[in-house]
């Protein structure tokens, strides 16, 4: 179903969606805000958004995209590669185990909305969300850094507090997306471009400085790093325009809760919902990730092509430069096409995309080959 604005006659309803946004006067007919796209500059988009919705809302974007998803998730993709290598010695089989499991709790994103949704801290919906991500990431990344000898369990754990942390913060502002969303129904295409410009320019900051970093301090201290990405989501979230919610019943809390979680289990029976959605988990749940694996042979000096940590973040880089080009063409040109056409064309060039892997390993000698499948493992 496509978001419909809120309906005048029920003025209640605006105060509980939470309304993110501050119309200031003067402001343009609404009609006009989002249509020009890039169309003059992106400075002067970016100061659309900004007059059109609340600047904290803008400023929670960047931090969490931009700042924690991007630019952190760059850093710490090279660094925890680096991290279960160097500092714990794992084989590549086991990073590639550990790596999905810090990943689990991405997989319960659900979870978290429902959290967010159901249950107000202090009266509030999302900005205490924020704080304890942000507090989560920090004490996670602490731990790892400080810590010479830290077990690989104590490890895996704190790794995978600090991909929740990241997680809950993504979950908060993308529920706070789709509020702004039902109130400005014609900025919806611009505010899903300004999730993907952010994370895209953040991660290409982030992978481009994370193998410097990584060589000039080591794994565990560019991971301590990341605590200031935490940090600034906890600042994000104290600044955030939050509607305060008095006298919320918490003793119904679970009944909620229970409301909630059917709501969207009526959802996922809609045939326009589960379908995409069991294709999407079928496409991801079958793919083979030999990415530990490919790791671990091209910076291996006697097997592999011995890639220097910088390199390896160049490496990396590339696809963020690609997200970024395909942010720019949804932006100007795929915005007003229909979402089946645009999903179908993307998962065509993505299927076709993914027969490089095939291509290297038949150009690679025979010896390299079987060194990287033996390192492979299904994600």
């Amino acid at each position: 179903m496509s978001p419909q604005p809120p309906r005048d006659d029920l003025p209640g309803d605006r105060g509980e969606a939470n309304v993110l946004i501050e119309e200031g006067p003067g402001s343009p007919p609404a009609k006009d805000a989002g249509a020009g796209g890039w169309a003059l500059s992106p400075v002067a988009w970016f100061r659309m958004l900004v007059r059109e919705l609340h600047w904290s809302f803008v400023l929670g974007v960047v931090a969490t995209y931009g700042i924690s998803q991007g630019l952190g998730g760059g850093i710490s993709r090279v660094a925890s590669d680096y991290y279960w290598k160097d500092v714990q010695k794992v084989q590549p089989s086991a990073a590639q185990v550990y790596h999905g499991v810090t990943s689990i709790p991405w997989l319960v994103k659900p979870v978290w909305g429902l959290l967010t949704d159901v249950l107000p801290v202090a009266g509030y919906r999302r900005r205490p969300y924020f704080v304890l991500a942000g507090i989560m990431g920090v004490i996670a990344m602490l731990i790892v850094s400080l810590h010479s000898k830290l077990h690989v369990m104590f490890a895996l754990l704190a790794l995978m507090s600090g991909s929740a942390s990241v997680a809950i913060a993504d979950v908060t502002i993308d529920a706070c997306v789709a509020e702004n969303s039902l109130i400005h129904p014609h900025l919806a295409a611009d505010m899903m471009s300004l999730n993907g410009f952010c994370s895209s320019v953040g991660g290409l900051i982030g992978f481009s400085i994370s193998g410097f970093l990584v060589h000039a301090i080591g794994s565990q201290g560019t991971l301590g790093i990341l605590t200031i990405p935490s940090a600034l989501v906890i600042l994000a979230g104290i600044l955030l325009k939050d509607v305060h919610i008095p006298n919320f019943p918490y003793g119904q809390a679970h009944k909620k809760f229970v409301e909630a979680s059917g709501k969207m289990l009526m959802t996922l029976k809609c045939p326009e919902v589960w379908r995409p959605c069991f294709y999407m988990y079928m496409s991801l749940a079958l793919s083979v990730d030999i990415q530990e694996g490919m790791f671990y042979w091209y910076t291996d000096p006697s097997a592999g092509p011995s890639f220097s940590e910088g390199f390896i973040g160049f490496f990396f880089a590339i696809g963020s430069v690609g997200s970024l080009v395909g942010v720019i063409l949804y932006q100007n040109i795929l915005r007003d096409h229909s979402f089946r056409s645009v999903l179908c064309s993307s998962q065509l060039l993505l299927s076709l995309s993914g027969m490089l892997d095939l291509i290297l390993l038949k150009a690679l000698p025979t010896w390299h080959r079987g060194h990287i499948l033996r390192a492979a493992h299904v994600h």
